[in-house]
């Protein structure tokens, strides 16, 4: 009986494995990615948000980033809303 009941498992185990490796474990290893990348931010890389909008950061704190996207015009985003760095100064 231990052996119908192993054999009926082993598919199972087998699709969790397949969806650990090919889903589960990249996401985790982009969101470490994230996390590293919105900690390196610092005063003056470019950067894009969410949104589209480019701009570069002129004020930063652990929370929220300032950017200024033209002369004479600043805005402050939650640092989470920083979709990329484009290059840095």
């Amino acid at each position: 009986m231990d052996q119908n009941l192993l054999t009926s498992l082993i598919p199972f185990i087998l699709i969790f494995v397949v969806f650990y490796f090919l889903l589960i474990r990249p996401q985790q290893k982009r969101q470490k990615e994230r996390n590293a990348m919105l900690q390196a931010l610092k005063r003056g890389d470019q950067v894009v948000t969410i949104g589209g909008l480019h701009g570069s950061i002129v004020d930063i704190t652990e929370e929220q980033v300032t950017l200024k996207v033209a002369e004479g015009t600043k805005l402050v985003f939650e640092r989470g809303a920083i979709n990329a760095v484009n290059s840095q100064e």
